[in-house]
């Protein structure tokens, strides 16, 4: 299960500083290492890295700490050193696609997701990694034993514990509030919205500046520009993809007014608008040679 944590690793003092290297080869792998079956060559990897501000030795070492985690595989193409990912490690960044890159947030008549769950005293080590989990999946505590989240269409619970092996402890329903007291206030007892109040902040100081540059250009990115896309695309999606597991999608009825949330999503879907193509452009040139 070491996959799972680092694969949404939170920065060491939990702020919007700068990402780590392992972070950034994690969203260069799950944007441009996949359409090769998970394995991206070795001196690809150092270039692009390099672009997005890591130096080799930094990135070197990054490399060694996914490769003990079991999260990279070394492999050889071609005569060409590299590294895939491993299994569980694809099979994370696929569950992660549909929540990094949702753009809607769950409706009141969606209702609620209830996980409810049990563990025996001699599997107690699991009741940890059970709560880890549904925590990284957003869900917020209403009692210790049961947890809740809004009801996404494409929710994945449900296959990530099948997949953890933890699906024999918990039970899934789906439920609507009916009493008592006010949603919006409980929600504030469920989540930490200060916290991801903050983060939002984070993310909305460093990339705000960048859209509004690449919006003063005038055109779209081209060829000249991919580099510095590509670098911009990457460090967004970094800092972008590890809020959709603290944030629930809550329904905008039970946000505080003026959520700073909705405008940081703003923010990052416009990047994404413009620097998608031009950075997936560069980024198969590099791998390519």
């Amino acid at each position: 299960m070491t996959a799972v944590a680092e694969t949404n690793e939170s920065r060491a003092d939990g702020t919007g500083g700068p990402a780590r290297p392992r972070q950034l080869i994690l969203s260069v792998y799950g944007l441009y290492g996949r359409s090769g079956g998970g394995w991206l060559p070795v001196a690809a990897l150092i270039r692009l890295l390099a672009e997005a501000g890591v130096d080799e030795p930094a990135v070197r070492s990054a490399i060694s700490r996914l490769k003990r985690r079991g999260i990279l595989q070394a492999r050889r193409r071609g005569g060409s050193a590299g590294y895939r990912l491993s299994a569980e490690a694809l099979a994370i960044l696929r569950d992660g696609d549909t929540r990094i890159f949702r753009r809607q947030r769950a409706a009141l008549a969606d209702g609620w997701l209830l996980a409810v769950f049990s563990v025996p005293e001699s599997r107690r080590h699991l009741r940890h990694v059970l709560r880890s989990e549904l925590a990284r999946l957003g869900f917020g505590m209403v009692a210790p034993g049961v947890w809740i989240v809004p009801a996404h269409p494409h929710d994945t619970t449900a296959q990530t514990l099948r997949r953890l092996g933890l699906d024999a402890y918990a039970d899934l329903f789906h439920a609507d509030h009916l009493a008592f007291g006010d949603p919006a206030a409980k929600v504030r007892r469920w989540w930490d919205l200060g916290l991801l109040e903050s983060r939002y902040q984070d993310f909305v100081a460093v990339h705000e500046p960048v859209l509004r540059r690449w919006h003063g250009r005038g055109s779209a990115p081209g060829e000249p520009d991919g580099r510095q896309a590509f670098a911009d695309y990457v460090r967004a999606v970094t800092d972008w993809r590890q809020l959709p597991y603290l944030d629930p999608g809550l329904p905008a009825e039970l946000l505080p007014p003026g959520w700073i949330g909705l405008r940081a999503g703003e923010d990052f879907f416009a990047l994404r608008s413009l620097l998608e193509e031009p950075a997936r452009a560069h980024a198969a040139r590099v791998i390519a040679g």
